[in-house]
């Protein structure tokens, strides 16, 4: 029986660090929250107001909504907020209204997903809204897409049983992109491991290569005027042309075992970031039209188990650790160098939402904190214990509301909170 670290039952986690970058969604508003990360899949809010500090009391909390199992966060666009849960023997896609918290409509499909290492069975991906299709990826590998406007669904494929790989730790987990009209997906199957399927139809338009997947989700980028898709993979980090799935670059990334590849890859002017925790760490690579040339790589900087970090004027702002040694810090690192600028010890792993100059930082263990994004120091402005619960489902910010789900057996809570008044 193989050697499995601590880690593995913690790290249903990692499902949630699916995301990318420079992808907008037809039908966004100013503030919306498309996907996985944002906007632009890089954990960036868009046209927002700038954050204060909120009373000693916490920020008030808009109204509770009771969901299912699973790890997948919300996104919100327009008066919607669309959630990706598992209830009894379905996975259900249900969009909520904003203001008020009341189911708008819901679109089941059946589940199939039994479980692995660690007992939760609901989905890992956060939805993908864009124009008036909704697109989720279920734990078994089930992909969907339904209406927006009234969630009636519209295509579904089985894409473990039409491209079947090797079987993984949590189920299916990386969270499709949307690029070229096509939905883009780390599926990992023979000959199958990156797959595009038709976003009006769900056909397949393209497959290639066997890359394994990862619970990383991909990002979207225009590098020297070619558009890619930057991967994650099980062992690799790599971008393809999202109109053919012709290869621009792969360079090694993972690690063999029980290990993971789990946070998303980040992109920001010209500069590829990507991070993993198992002695894996971090890599930040120059990007050209078909080449990621190293800039530097090690494993003392920052080595994220499944957080995504966020880039400010020059500098990168997340988690380093693990979360079941119990030694993550929360960290400010130059980026085209690696110097870290401070660490601030036994933060604890936490997914990080950059407003103007400001960080959102959002623990696993329901506290939500505000600090400026500063190269000088950590300098916490306030602080809220917001749930008592397991909280690793990625967040969401959307005009002026945090929204964040929390776990607790086969339930869990999403719960809408107001930084910034109306």
């Amino acid at each position: 029986m193989p050697l499995v670290p601590r880690s593995i039952p913690v790290l249903a986690a990692l499902f949630l660090a699916c995301g990318g970058s420079h992808f907008l969604a037809s039908s966004c508003y100013g503030g919306d929250w498309p996907q996985i990360l944002g906007p632009q899949r890089n954990g960036t809010a868009v046209d927002e107001r700038p954050l204060k500090a909120w009373p000693a009391e916490g920020p008030p909390v808009n109204w509770s909504f009771p969901i299912g199992s699973g790890y997948a966060g919300p996104a919100v666009v327009g008066d919607r907020v669309i959630v990706f849960h598992r209830v009894g023997e379905i996975e259900r896609v249900e969009a909520i209204e904003l203001a008020t918290g009341k189911s708008a409509w819901t679109a089941d499909f059946p589940a199939t997903y039994s479980g692995g290492y660690n007992s939760d069975t609901g989905p890992r991906c956060v939805p993908l809204v864009t124009g008036d299709r909704v697109v989720v990826f279920g734990a078994a590998g089930h992909l969907h897409a339904v209406k927006f406007s009234d969630g009636t669904p519209l295509w579904s494929r089985d894409t473990q049983a039409d491209y079947p790989g090797p079987g993984s730790y949590f189920g299916a987990g990386s969270t499709p992109i949307v690029a070229d009209n096509k939905v883009l997906l780390n599926v990992g199957g023979r000959d199958a491991g990156l797959v595009a399927f038709d976003l009006q139809t769900g056909k397949t338009v393209w497959k290639q290569t066997d890359e394994r997947a990862s619970y990383s989700s991909p990002t979207a980028a225009r590098i020297d005027g070619q558009s890619q898709v930057i991967f994650v993979t099980r062992m690799h980090a790599m971008g393809i042309d999202p109109a053919t799935g012709k290869e621009l670059f792969r360079f090694p990334f993972g690690a063999r075992g029980p290990t993971v590849n789990a946070a998303s890859p980040l992109v920001f002017d010209d500069r590829l970031f990507v991070s993993a925790a198992y002695g894996v760490g971090g890599h930040l690579a120059k990007l050209t039209r078909n080449s990621a040339v190293q800039v530097w790589a090690n494993d003392t900087t920052m080595s994220s188990q499944y957080s995504t970090c966020v880039h400010h004027d020059g500098h990168l702002y997340g988690t380093h650790g693990r979360e079941d040694f119990a030694n993550g810090e929360l960290r400010c690192i130059e980026a085209n160098t690696g110097q870290v600028k401070w660490t601030a010890p036994g933060f604890g792993v936490a997914h990080t939402i950059l407003v103007g100059d400001h960080l959102l930082l959002w623990t696993n263990q329901g506290r939500l904190v505000l600090a400026p994004a500063s190269p000088v120091g950590y300098q916490p402005l306030a602080s809220a214990q917001l749930s008592n619960q397991i909280t690793r489902a990625l967040p969401a910010y959307s005009n002026g509301r945090f929204l964040f789900r929390d776990n607790q057996g086969n339930g869990g809570t999403l719960k809408c909170v107001t930084l910034v008044a109306p």
